[in-house]
């Protein structure tokens, strides 16, 4: 699952990116509020923690305008001890929770996984797709022939792939979902380790395999198609 942090002091954004993604998660990075709606707009994120107090546009104007748009992703908003009436802003612009800084890594994290559980697009820990299952706490593919563990990006892909089958996927958009705008890498890592999980299918027996569609880019499909 992929999640936005807007956080301008940068040692609380990257430890609480090094969280996250510790957690398993996919974590992007903004320092203002202006990269942080255009991030959550135009990127397909999960959830989205914000702190309130954000150059550009603060993080509540960032939520009021995401909720004026449509937007039900789940936000997490970041305060200060001091900002009650911040607080109760954010709850009633459509936040889903708040967490009081200083906070412990592991409130941050059940908060996280609260909030996701209560969201609409919630994925379970075990994905499946025809005889395929994903479990998602261990990074575990297995099939009826045998199982394997991934590593963290086939993982990021095939979870992808396996929570919309079916879906096409161009190479710059899994670029940019799995490994993030701005990562530095190119098409190849995706075309290299798009072919290390369809080696990964075969070796455990799945009939399910990834499909390349003619200039268009990479589905996850059954035996049949």
């Amino acid at each position: 699952m992929r999640i936005l942090i807007a956080e301008d002091d940068s040692g609380i954004g990257r430890a609480v990116q090094a969280l996250l993604e510790r957690s398993r998660y996919t974590a992007d990075l903004v320092s203002n509020g202006t990269d942080a709606l255009e991030w959550a707009v135009s990127g397909e994120y999960d959830a989205l923690i914000l702190d309130i107090m954000l150059p550009g546009k603060s993080g509540l104007e960032v939520l009021s305008e995401l909720r004026k748009l449509g937007r039900k992703t789940p936000v997490l908003l970041l305060t200060a001890l001091t900002d009650v009436p911040a607080r109760v802003r954010g709850l009633d612009a459509g936040a889903d929770d708040y967490l009081v800084k200083p906070f412990a890594s592991d409130e941050l994290i059940a908060r996280v996984r609260a909030m996701l559980r209560r969201a609409d697009n919630y994925v379970p820990d075990v994905l499946t797709y025809g005889a395929l299952r994903l479990d998602c706490s261990r990074y575990d593919l297995s099939s009826g022939g045998g199982n394997v563990r991934l590593n963290n990006k086939e993982f990021r892909l095939m979870e992808l792939l396996m929570r919309s089958p079916g879906r096409v996927y161009s190479t710059d958009r899994l670029l940019d979902l799995v490994w993030g705008w701005d990562a530095g890498v190119d098409n190849h890592v995706v075309w290299t380790n798009i072919a290390n999980l369809r080696r990964t299918l075969r070796n455990i027996g799945a009939r399910e395999r990834i499909y390349s569609v003619r200039g268009e880019g990479y589905s996850l499909e059954g035996a049949e198609c």
